[in-house]
């Protein structure tokens, strides 16, 4: 009798035993709707919280067993938080081995060079993973690039990562820049480099117009950057046409035609290779550049040069404005 109930007693722990093995190895639940299920295990959870997140989510059919199996591979100590998608009858061995490694979903928020700092606060706030509100820093704040960010993570969090790494590049740069620079600080550092940014998209020639702005400094020449016009107009909205003849004589802080030296403050964010390039152009005399129809410019060292490339680039400009299809007009 006694052996009868033992070898009963075996017999259901055999059965539990391959039990739990078929439900941390076989296939799990099918996802509810498409092809993975998403979870979010939250910072600081404990591992039965995790195992009942799962669970409630549809990922694993025993939290019970799931935390059984996590203490027993020691993945316990090591679970990570974060949010995950797991295919559809993902195995609970597959599950505990993507915890274990962190293979969390990853989101990007991509910040552009040049954009203000009112554009980047817009960009986090349309994020619709982030949480919470990013209040607008000062211009030039900001390191343009793409960030991972986390799903529910709050958006003054990801900006302070974001001024934190401006900061960084800065303290990294400065010591390095070039001697008897025409600028003092790292703040007229970020503002030459703004301008920079916002007066050509061409990467290669950034340090080349940083070469022209710095040359221009250095000969008590205005800068006479179009862009400060419009940041002084829009704070660096676009116009959406051509500055007009009354906008270059309007006074305002940042119109670099009537101020002497530098804006007050940098007119967008700029990047690295921005910053770089103000902080060690390269050798030049030049003084002028202007559009030369490709999407670059062409630079002059003289005024009488440069007055020459102006009237080419008025030529296709012109040029283009003859080849455009007129507007034919309404009426009966």
């Amino acid at each position: 009798m006694i052996f009868a109930a033992g070898a009963t007693l075996v017999v259901i722990g055999m059965v539990f035993a391959f039990g739990a093995i078929w439900l941390y190895q076989g296939p799990g639940p099918a996802a509810k709707g498409g092809d993975v299920t998403s979870v979010v295990l939250r910072r600081g959870a404990s591992v039965p919280e995790i195992a009942a997140s799962l669970e409630s989510g549809g990922v694993i059919r025993s939290s019970s067993i799931f935390m059984t199996a996590a203490q027993i591979t020691g993945a316990a100590r090591s679970l990570k938080a974060g949010e995950y998608e797991f295919k559809s009858r993902a195995s609970m061995g597959e599950v505990l081995d993507a915890i274990r490694k962190g293979k969390v979903v990853r989101h990007f928020v991509t910040i552009p060079e040049g954009v203000t700092s009112d554009m980047a606060v817009d960009i986090l706030m349309r994020s619709p993973i982030l949480t919470g509100v990013a209040p607008t820093p000062p211009e030039g704040a900001i390191l343009p690039e793409t960030y991972q960010v986390e799903r529910g993570e709050d958006r003054a969090a990801v900006l302070q990562r974001m001024m934190d790494d401006r900061d960084q590049l800065l303290d990294e740069l400065w010591p390095k820049r070039q001697a008897d620079l025409p600028f003092s600080t790292k703040d007229e550092a970020v503002t030459l480099a703004s301008i920079v940014e916002k007066e050509t998209g061409v990467a290669s020639e950034r340090p080349r117009v940083a070469a022209v702005f710095v040359n221009r400094l250095r000969t008590g020449m205005r800068l006479g950057s179009d862009p400060t016009i419009i940041y002084g107009l829009t704070r660096g909205r676009p116009l959406g046409r051509g500055i007009l003849l009354s906008e270059l004589q309007r006074q305002t802080a940042y119109n670099t035609y009537l101020i002497d030296g530098l804006p007050p403050t940098p007119i967008a964010n700029p990047g690295r290779a921005a910053i770089a390039a103000v902080l060690d152009p390269p050798k030049t005399d030049e003084l002028y550049f202007v559009a030369d129809g490709t999407g670059g410019h062409v630079f002059a060292r003289t005024l009488q040069e440069h007055n020459a490339n102006v009237v080419k680039w008025r030529q296709i400009e012109r040029s283009r404005a003859a080849t455009k299809p007129s507007t034919p007009l309404s009426g009966g």
